[in-house]
């Protein structure tokens, strides 16, 4: 395993972790200001920008490489 690898691998539980404080983070938010908010629905839907915003990040990625 090259170096990039094994230190990747080594945070993957911290980046997963910090990931799902900021998706329960903006849960949160969105409770905050939708008191009846169906939260299953939420949570699909701010996954959804999510994803959206990693494919972002991978183009701009790979239009730059």
């Amino acid at each position: 395993m090259n170096p990039l690898d094994k230190e990747l691998e080594n945070r993957k539980g911290e980046i997963e972790k910090e990931l799902r404080l900021l998706f329960k983070a903006n849960l949160k938010i969105t409770d905050w200001d939708i008191p009846e908010l169906d939260e299953t629905e939420a949570s699909i839907k701010l996954l959804q920008i999510f994803k959206e915003a990693l494919d972002k990040i991978e183009s701009e990625i790979k239009n730059n490489s």
